[in-house]
């Protein structure tokens, strides 16, 4: 699917280990296993294959999806550039944006939400549920405020 290599901010080793120590962080739960594990793969590898979906946005005031993993990437329809320069708020529909901004307010108070199951929409249009979605903070190791990110397994087509 990649023909070239990733670039921008969470193609960077220091983003997907922000979105490994966040999780385990807020979560006491690994996001991936370790690298020994999954036959020395890097921690970007490891995030970009993993067998579930993994995205995050940044802390713009209309925040701007900054990472997306090969799932993703597949689920929404988009390539790289595509889904990093997307709005996080257009994955929903506009009748489910006013929920999900409640939704994200929630997050941001109490540092991680478990079990969220929401309605998105891929960019042809492709309405599906998340089903038991984790969405946590993104904080650095200096306690600073660096986005939200998302990660499920299951979702149904609708």
């Amino acid at each position: 699917m990649m023909n070239r290599p990733l670039t921008g901010i969470g193609a960077t080793y220091g983003h997907n280990k922000l979105l490994a120590d966040s999780y385990r962080r807020w979560t006491g739960r690994d996001l991936v296993q370790a690298a020994e594990h999954r036959g020395g793969m890097s921690l970007e590898e490891q995030l970009f294959t993993a067998p579930r979906v993994i995205l995050s946005h940044g802390t713009e005031n209309d925040p701007v999806l900054n990472y997306g993993n090969r799932l993703a990437l597949e689920l929404w329809e988009m390539d790289w550039e595509q889904l990093t320069g997307t709005p996080s708020r257009l994955t929903a529909e506009p009748m489910e944006r006013a929920e999900r901004d409640q939704f994200f307010t929630q997050v941001t108070a109490n540092g991680y939400v478990d079990n969220y199951t929401g309605i998105r929409i891929s960019s042809s249009g492709r309405r599906f549920y998340i089903v038991k979605a984790t969405v946590w903070n993104l904080v650095d190791e200096q306690g600073v405020y660096r986005g939200q990110a998302a990660t499920f397994l299951n979702y149904e087509y609708i």
